[in-house]
This record gives structure tokens, C-alpha cells and sequence, in this order.
């Protein structure tokens, strides 16, 4: 499929944006048919602008504290990802609660990943939470947005045992291996029409996706 009419994403960022490049590489090598029309950040300042531009990606920056709230935020952030026509819009550490006015227009095809196994542990500190509970794993969850936070349906969930000595910190960054592994999967669903969201919940290749998502194992297509 030659550039141009390769699926579109559109990624939203809030920081160093280390799942958008997960997906630049995903996109780069092929493994994932699909091209970044727009990186999007609520901060000006996000490391991960700076790293899309340097991968000749389009960005745009609308600081959320220019706006009076929540709604006129999110309408704004949909009228400038509107002339880039995205078929997938991807949340990657974009660290701001979406309302009814973003969400709407994207329902099935905005999805989240989420440094937990849902439905444990949404909001934030989710890896000290799972220390704390004497969880023996821990993990990550892709899902489709809804407007419950962190509560869309889980389409896939990737397994990491708690070691002893673990920290919040050790523990997030082998969660994050698996978290640069899994989301250009779900999203390579989607895009390929296996996946869909409908009123039953997630739908994988015609059959109706776990509750908690689908495990992850190596070598999962």
C-alpha cells in the first residue's frame, strides 16, 4: 500500500511520547500498514513534538490552559485533527481526561493503553498500587475509549510478573516493554477490519473478545 492512501493515525501525546515512537518503528518497518498523519500534544513544551518533527511528522501543539474548559478543549483538538482525516486515533501518555465532545466523533476508532491489567488499578500510580497490594503480576491494557475513565473495553492485556525487590519504577519499565509491543497489535486489528467495537463489546476476527482482553504471547498476529 503505497503512503498516501495508507491508513491514518493520529497519536496524542502529553510528554516524551515513547508509545508514539513505538509506532513510528511499527510504521517505519511495515509491521504495522498504516502512516502518522499528526502528533498531537496538550503541552507545547512535550519532548515528543520535537521527536516527531525530526521524523518529518506534521505536529500540532494547543495548550489546554488557554481554553475556559474541558469541552472547548476537546472541540478544539477535533477541528484540527479534522483536515488530517484520521482512521485511528491513538492516545499515547496524553495525560488529559476526554469528554462526550472528543470521544463522540472517534468512538470506535480512538483507542488508550493503560499501565495496568483492567479493570485493576485505573487512574494513576498503578504500579505502586500493585506493590502495595502484593499483586504477583502486574501489566498493561489496551482499550477502546469511552467517556469512563480508563473503563472502555479491553481489547488486549500483556502479563508481567512482580519480582521481589521490585520498585514502582522497575516494575514500569519492564511494563512498558510489553506496552511498545502490544499497541501497534491492537491497532493493526483495527485497521485491518478484524476488530471492531459494537453494542455487544470487542469483536476480534467475528468472535467476541474476552473481558478483560485478549493475553498477549509472543508471536501473536
Amino acid at each position: 500500500m503505497s503512503c498516501s492512501t495508507a491508513p491514518r493515525l493520529a497519536i496524542l501525546i502529553s510528554g516524551r511520547g515513547s508509545n508514539m515512537q513505538s509506532f513510528i518503528q511499527a510504521c517505519a518497518s511495515g509491521t504495522l500498514d498504516a502512516r502518522i498523519a499528526v502528533v498531537l500534544s496538550n503541552r507545547p513544551d512535550a519532548k515528543g513534538l520535537e521527536l516527531a518533527q525530526q521524523a518529518g511528522i506534521p505536529t500540532c501543539a494547543l495548550d489546554h490552559r488557554e481554553y475556559p474548559d474541558r469541552e472547548s478543549f476537546d472541540r478544539a483538538m477535533v477541528a484540527a485533527l479534522a483536515p488530517y482525516e484520521p482512521d485511528l486515533v491513538i492516545l499515547a501518555g496524553f495525560m488529559r481526561i476526554l469528554t462526550p465532545v472528543f470521544i463522540t466523533p472517534f468512538t470506535g476508532k480512538l483507542l488508550n493503553i493503560h499501565p495496568s491489567l483492567l479493570p485493576k488499578y485505573p487512574g494513576l500510580h498503578t504500579h505502586q498500587r500493585a506493590l502495595d497490594a502484593g499483586d504477583a503480576e502486574a501489566g498493561v491494557t489496551v482499550h477502546f475509549v469511552t467517556p469512563e475513565l480508563d473503563g472502555g473495553p479491553p481489547i488486549i492485556q500483556a502479563r508481567v510478573p512482580v519480582e521481589p525487590g521490585d520498585t514502582a519504577e522497575t516494575l514500569a519499565g519492564r511494563v512498558l516493554v510489553v506496552e511498545h509491543e502490544i499497541y501497534p497489535i491492537a491497532a493493526r486489528w483495527l485497521l485491518q477490519g478484524r476488530l471492531q467495537l459494537n453494542n455487544e463489546g470487542v469483536v476480534l476476527d467475528g468472535s467476541p473478545v474476552p473481558a478483560t482482553g485478549i493475553d498477549y504471547f509472543k508471536g501473536i498476529d
